[in-house]
């Protein structure tokens, strides 16, 4: 087991602390402060997500059990913190339906393409639409302004980098027959 696999299995253990701070009241202590929480640890595991790849690229740690578990991680995050705040009536059900079938669905879809030998890696589009679905999400748990339209603009990527992925296995498939 490498650093960069620990790191995503870090990420997996704290999606669960998330969604349970952020769903749950806590007799006498302040939402403010379950806020700053939830928001530090949704941080704490957003970095491993980006140190994870980091790590496994330029010390060249890849390994099976890393692009399975990397996507994994990452998807319960991202699920973890948007249905929370779902739940929390902080953000709008429609915007988080549309990005979570989305995430869903190329996460599908990538696996296909695995299968047929086709490179998935993640896009300039795709770490632009998660580093947007993340700072949406901290402004969101922080209940901070501008939130709804951070929200807003990470859905329009979250389409858009969705897009190039069918677009690519589409021009992929023409090219093969």
């Amino acid at each position: 087991m490498n650093l960069p696999n620990i790191l995503a299995i870090i990420r997996i253990l704290l999606s669960p602390i998330l969604f349970f701070l952020l769903i749950n009241d806590f007799e006498g202590i302040h939402p403010s402060w379950i806020n700053y929480f939830a928001c530090v640890i949704f941080s704490v595991a957003a970095l491993t997500d980006f140190f994870d790849g980091y790590i496994a690229r330029m010390w060249n740690q890849t390994t099976k059990l890393g692009s399975i578990i990397d996507p994994l991680a990452d998807k319960m995050l991202i699920l973890a913190a948007f249905l929370g705040l779902l739940l929390t009536h902080k953000a709008d059900p429609w915007v988080i339906y549309v990005i979570l079938v989305r995430e869903f669905f190329i996460t599908g879809f990538r696996v296909i393409m695995v299968s047929e030998q086709f490179d998935v890696s993640a896009s300039f589009a795709g770490k632009i639409k998660t580093t947007f679905q993340i700072i949406s999400i901290i402004f969101l748990i922080m209940e901070w302004p501008f939130a709804d339209e951070l929200l807003l603009l990470a859905l329009i990527l979250t389409l858009y980098s969705g897009c190039e992925y069918i677009l690519a296995y589409m021009k992929h498939i023409k090219s093969k027959g």
